[in-house]
Parts: structure tokens; C-alpha cells; sequence
């Protein structure tokens, strides 16, 4: 009895909800892009309304207006209307739902009587207006190879993606997310490639999602996580179209949105986020040089204050005699403890890198050099801190700016705070704790289903042409196996060109 009881309940407050052709447009009306008139001599017969913001000007009075008015005698129906009308986007439907959502994506609707509840929707939306035309990778800096990224159109991306991959095997699935903002999200992926149950898995997780506004694909990444408590991200984003081709080659599945010109890709594991594709354009050992250097850089960043607090506070016995000199000298005046005094220089880095990023370029730019300078000399003059200490927390900074992808940048920048208060309280035996704590976190992390570590964890030797190192093409013939692709080979390496000569 409850329950009929609820269904009722349900039922009747989504017929009430409902509203009809006379109220959407009533509503509309209020609005001052809004437009309703009649193209016929007759003011009681055939009448167009549609948003003038949303619509292409050009396609209404050159492919509309001329041939209804050159038909108006032989229109009687929609259905005539329709074959008058050069245009193939043309739907003829009652549903006022259905209208409501074309109205406001730009479609106009054509009634013949003020009265009727049916009516006519004609695409002529005006899908460039208000997008940059500039497609260059603004954040994602490449010396070496293309300079292409994505808008924030999806139709301009997927011209772009059909002429870097020409297959019929790479498919684009749409799905609507927002319940305001009907955000058209489309999952692309290569048929036969891809595993399947990865591309279940995010059209399941898309498909249930319940939001009001999606402006960028970041929000989407949360939301379709794993994990939505871990400070990694589990998705790759990225604005360049190199490196969501390269990810679609090897079998992951990418998302994009509309209004957004940041794509992100998944299954993604953490090693993902310090590949770079210049990687891909530089010879294999000078690719695998500078990989090497970023990971060593985050391991940098990371550990460099931490370990000076720790050592600092208590372990002064493994500091080297010669070293121990200067150490001493340099901190002599600083009336706060390390913990203190490496928190003031780290928040202070962070301070100039926001205002920095907030600021215009220009500005920007000067305020990062100029206020560094300044504040760091000021400091180290007024014994706030040491000089030794500046030298490590610029070194840190500078390391973190290695890793390409802002996103696993920002992790780093976090985690070293929870490491500096764990190496004051506890020292080398805190930063040990606080690593085997990170790690156990990594371990657990799963992006699609898949493990975030490998191929560290689970151990995956195959996998290891392209980790730390990035192998010569000779050795980078399969797909990552951890994908379980559908097709494991991606192209046959050939011979070398110096076993050809030996021959």
C-alpha cells in the first residue's frame, strides 16, 4: 500500500511538472533573444519561433524563409513542410520535452496553427559561434612535434581526431550529462582494440550520473573516479591531440565535452602522468634521459625538505663535517625551528606561484622573478631563514614544474607538507611511515579496474619498455598489456638498418 502510494505520488508530481507547448513558449517569451513571428501575408497561419542568440542568422533567411515563402500555398501539413525545406535536421514530434531541449540548442520551431501542440523542429544552430578558432596547446608545451590541441567544440575535435586516425574502427558514442546544462560528453575508442569492459565501465558510470551543470571535462573525471578521496588523479587530461591519439592507439578510452578543450583518457596509471610526447620525437635514449630526469625531479621535490627538516631536527650526526660548517653558519641567527622555518619558504613559494598563474602573463611573469628575488633576499637578510634552505626549496619547486601534467604537479605540491609534519614530529623514522602509508595508498588505487601502479605493482616485466625508460621502437611493438586489448600487436618492427648493411 506504501508503495502504490509513492509510485502515485511520483507520478502525479511528474504530471504536474510537465508543461505544454503554451507554457514553454510563454516562458520563453520572457527572455529578450526570444523570437516569434509569421512569414505569411496571413497573420493566423505558420509561425516560427526560436532564440536569435542560438541560431545561425545566414541559415534562416537563405535555406527557411525563401522556400516556405515560395511554398505557402501548397503547405497544408509539417509533413509538406518538411520536403519544402532543404535542410535534413528536421524533426516533427509533440513531445514537449523534446522541444523544450531543441529550443534551447538552437533549433526553430514551426507551428502551423498558434493552437497545435505538434510541430516542426529545424537545426539552425550556430555551433562556431563563440568558440576560439586557435587551436595551439596553451599548457602543454612542446618543443619538439605537432602544436595541435583541442577547442571547445566537439565536432572541430572529432574532425581533428578523423584525420590523425583514418579508421572506421574509431568510434564516437554521445551521451547528455546535466540536467540543466544538457552537456553533449562523447566517449570515443577504437572497435576491436579497446577492451569492452573498459568501455562499459565509463558509459555505465556516465549514463548514471545525476548533476545539474557540466562546464569542463574535469568535473566529469570526478565524477566517474574510483576513487573521488585520493588526491592522484585517475583520468589523464590533456589538451594535446598526440597524446590522446597515442592513447587511443594503445587501447585506452577517452571522453571529451562540450565547452571543453580538455580530453581526458583512461585507463590511466601513474607512470602516465611523467611521459611527455616529446618522448616520441627525440631519439630513444635522449627521450629516455630527460623521462628519467623528471621522475628523479619528483623524487626531488618531494623529499628535499622533508629530509632537511628531519635532519636538521634530529639526525645532526650523518651531516659531514665539512658540510656541518656552513650548515651551522647559515642558521646561527634564525631564531625559528626547521619545521617553521621550511613551512614560511614553501608557503611563500606557493603564495608567488598562484599569484602568479591568477595574474596576466606579463605581470605575471615579473612578479614570479622580481617577488622571488625579493622575498627570498629579504628573508635570508632578515634571518627568518637560511640560505641553504632557499637554495633547497627553489631547487623543489623548480622540480616539481617537470612533470607534465598540472594535475599530478598539484599532488606533488600537497604532498610534501604532510611529510615535512611527519619528519618534525618523528624525523627519518616519519618520512619512512609517511612513504610506506603513500605507497599502501597507491597500491589500492584502481583506475577502470585497473591497478594505478603497474607494471611496479602488479610486477609486469613486458610493460617495461615504456616506464621508466622509453624503449627503442624495436621494443615498443605490442600494447600495454595491463589494457588487455583486444589486439596486442600494434605494428611489426622490421629489421635494422644496420643488420641490413652487416648482411
Amino acid at each position: 500500500m506504501k508503495k502504490w502510494i509513492i509510485d502515485n505520488l511520483v507520478t502525479s508530481r511528474g504530471k504536474q511538472e510537465r508543461k505544454s507547448l503554451f507554457q514553454i513558449l510563454e516562458i520563453a517569451k520572457k527572455s529578450i533573444d526570444f523570437h516569434e513571428f509569421s512569414p505569411s501575408k496571413r497573420q493566423d497561419f505558420l509561425f516560427i519561433s526560436y532564440y536569435r542568440t542560438l541560431i545561425d542568422g545566414e541559415k534562416l533567411q537563405g535555406k527557411i524563409l525563401p522556400y516556405i515563402q515560395s511554398n505557402l500555398k501548397t503547405i497544408h501539413n509539417l509533413h509538406q513542410l518538411k520536403s519544402v525545406i532543404p535542410i535534413e535536421d528536421i524533426l516533427i514530434t509533440n513531445d514537449t520535452e523534446e522541444i523544450e531541449l531543441k529550443l534551447n540548442q538552437g533549433f526553430a520551431v514551426v507551428r502551423l496553427q498558434k493552437t497545435d501542440e505538434m510541430c516542426a523542429l529545424i537545426n539552425i544552430e550556430n555551433s562556431n559561434l563563440g568558440y576560439r578558432e586557435n587551436n595551439e596547446t596553451e599548457n602543454e608545451f612542446s618543443v619538439v612535434g605537432p602544436k595541435i590541441g583541442f577547442v571547445e567544440n566537439i565536432d572541430i575535435n572529432i574532425h581533428l581526431l578523423r584525420r590523425q586516425i583514418v579508421a572506421s574502427d574509431l568510434i564516437f558514442e554521445e551521451i547528455t550529462v546535466g540536467s540543466m546544462s544538457k552537456t553533449k560528453v562523447v566517449i570515443f575508442y577504437l572497435e576491436g582494440i579497446t577492451n569492452p569492459k573498459h568501455i562499459q565501465t565509463v558509459r555505465e558510470r556516465l549514463k548514471n550520473l545525476e548533476f545539474d551543470m557540466v562546464f569542463d571535462s574535469s568535473q566529469i573525471d570526478q565524477m566517474i573516479t574510483d576513487n573521488a578521496h585520493t588526491p592522484f588523479p585517475l583520468f589523464l587530461s590533456t589538451e594535446r591531440m598526440d597524446r590522446v591519439t597515442y592513447a587511443i592507439v594503445n587501447g585506452q578510452v577517452a571522453i571529451m565535452s562540450s565547452g571543453s578543450p580538455y580530453v581526458i583518457t583512461g585507463p590511466a596509471t601513474i607512470m602516465d602522468f611523467f611521459v611527455s610526447p616529446e618522448d616520441y620525437y627525440l631519439p630513444w635514449v635522449i627521450g629516455s634521459f630527460f623521462r628519467i630526469i623528471r621522475i628523479l625531479g619528483v623524487i626531488f621535490s618531494m623529499f628535499s625538505t622533508p629530509l632537511y627538516v628531519s635532519v636538521l631536527t634530529y639526525h645532526y650526526e650523518i651531516i659531514p663535517v665539512d658540510l656541518l660548517g656552513p650548515i651551522v653558519n647559515s642558521r646561527v641567527n634564525v631564531p625559528f625551528p626547521p619545521v617553521l622555518e621550511v613551512i614560511f619558504l614553501e608557503i611563500t613559494i606557493e603564495l608567488l606561484r598562484e599569484a602568479g598563474a591568477r595574474l596576466p602573463t606579463k605581470i605575471g611573469q615579473t612578479l614570479g622573478i622580481v617577488g622571488g628575488i625579493v622575498i627570498g633576499q629579504a628573508s635570508v637578510e632578515a634571518a627568518l631563514t637560511s640560505n641553504i634552505l632557499l637554495i633547497i626549496v627553489s631547487l623543489s619547486a623548480l622540480a616539481s614544474f617537470t612533470t607534465p601534467i598540472f594535475k599530478m604537479s598539484n599532488t606533488i605540491r600537497l604532498l610534501r607538507f604532510p611529510f615535512i609534519l611527519a619528519a618534525a614530529l618523528w624525523g627519518g623514522f616519519g618520512i619512512i611511515i609517511s612513504f610506506v602509508l603513500l605507497l599502501t595508498h597507491l597500491m589500492r588505487l584502481k583506475s577502470l579496474g585497473t591497478p594505478y601502479l603497474v607494471p611496479l605493482y602488479p610486477f609486469r616485466s613486458s610493460d617495461y619498455a615504456d616506464s621508466f625508460i622509453r624503449s627503442s621502437y624495436k621494443y615498443t611493438t605490442k600494447r600495454p598489456g595491463y589494457l588487455k586489448p583486444k589486439l596486442l600487436k600494434r605494428y611489426n618492427a622490421g629489421q635494422d638498418h644496420d643488420d641490413i648493411n652487416n648482411e
